[in-house]
């Protein structure tokens, strides 16, 4: 359901940004990145769904502000982030 979202929000010309490169170079290109076949098989499926879809690469030296956001979000010490709310006391490992 995810991966229509966009579309029922009637957002159906997208241009997503990223500050990597070879993002940008892989879905433009699918076929110079065997590796990783399936993955840009399912973003094909995807990108068919909107009417335009673009993927803006914008380096991280153009937008510190979200550069400084990642670097803070990779280092927290937790892979879960808790936005507006409290995380739940963790319960000691049994014996």
């Amino acid at each position: 359901m995810r991966d229509i979202t966009m579309i029922v929000h009637n957002k159906r010309r997208m241009n997503f940004q990223t500050d990597c490169a070879d993002l940008v170079k892989m879905v433009s290109r699918p076929r110079e990145w065997l590796a990783f076949e399936i993955l840009l098989d399912e973003v094909e499926k995807c990108k068919r769904k909107f009417q335009a879809f673009s993927l803006t690469h914008i380096p991280r030296t153009k937008n510190t502000k979200v550069d400084k956001l990642a670097q803070s979000a990779r280092d927290q010490p937790y892979g879960v982030y808790y936005i507006n709310s409290v995380p739940p006391v963790l319960l000691p490992e049994p014996f």
